[in-house]
């Protein structure tokens, strides 16, 4: 009797930690409302006949990197604030934002739902149980694997450089975002290559990007935006392709040091350029 009063007990004690108040008690000094209602900045302005030089860059942001840190945490949602992951699947649950297939191209042309990609994400396994009863017979039961956002380390970026000469500025546009998942051979350990999950359409994110928080390492009381962070280029980041004739990455020509030196090349080369276009 008393063992099955102490778990009633318990039920009843994890029930009520459960549940979450309908008017919580304010947690801080005064009411954050405005990253709530926050809307992107607006582009300049740009015609065709104003970008007279493009490039077309490809980047890996590494969440592992220290500057990348308020991407990747906090893994799960606190005070307000979420993993870019988690921002961005909880606006393709709620359909406020679409994705597209990243399987064959990065050209935004197939549309993926919430339900397609979280059955690509979604894996099961079947595993032998006995019995803790006699006569200990065995069975297969099968296990689902949810997805786990902080299972994501690193994004694609693409964007495209130009020089806007009627601003007389170079000036760089993001046009996406892909999650990729590292993925390992079945010791876990040894490296097998990376998977692109899904490409989001960045202008299409920019609104919900500009409503969800971002830790700020200096102010507390200076609310930044994932849009902010990607606007202001407050990332760290290394270049992976640039647009070529052979439509080849660096990794297929570099390896190693070589590579990472290429990577390097190309970020010098848009730097030299945009020196040379002035006169002193």
């Amino acid at each position: 009797m008393l063992v099955v009063l102490g778990i009633m007990l318990g039920t009843i004690s994890v029930k009520s930690q459960a549940q979450v108040m309908d008017s919580p008690p304010n947690d801080g000094v005064y009411d954050k409302t405005h990253i709530q209602n926050r809307m992107p900045i607006p582009y300049a302005p740009l015609r065709e006949a104003d970008a007279f030089w493009t490039k077309r860059i490809w980047r890996i942001i590494d969440m592992r990197e220290k500057i990348n840190f308020p991407f990747y945490f906090p893994t799960t949602p606190q005070n307000g604030r979420r993993s870019l992951m988690t921002v961005i699947l909880d606006a393709l649950k709620e359909g406020s934002l679409p994705a597209y297939d990243a399987s064959s191209d990065d050209e935004f042309l197939i549309p993926y739902t919430y339900a397609e990609i979280m059955t690509k994400l979604t894996s099961e396994d079947s595993v032998e149980v006995t019995d803790s009863l006699p006569p200990y017979n065995t069975h297969w039961e099968n296990i689902i694997h949810e997805f786990y956002p902080g299972s994501v380390k690193q994004f694609r970026i693409k964007e495209d450089w130009f020089f806007d000469k009627q601003r007389s500025v170079m000036d760089v546009r993001i046009l996406g975002i892909c999650p990729i998942l590292q993925q390992y051979e079945e010791d876990g350990t040894t490296f097998k290559g990376v998977k692109p999950l899904f490409w989001i359409y960045f202008p299409e994110a920019r609104p919900v990007l500009a409503q969800a928080e971002v830790f700020n390492r200096v102010n507390d009381a200076e609310k930044r935006s994932y849009d902010d962070i990607f606007f202001k280029r407050l990332f760290g980041s290394y270049i992976y392709k640039e647009s070529n004739v052979y439509d080849r990455k660096i990794m297929e020509y570099s390896r190693g040091m070589d590579a990472l030196l290429e990577s390097e090349r190309i970020k010098d080369e848009i730097f030299i350029k945009e020196h040379d276009l002035w006169e002193y």
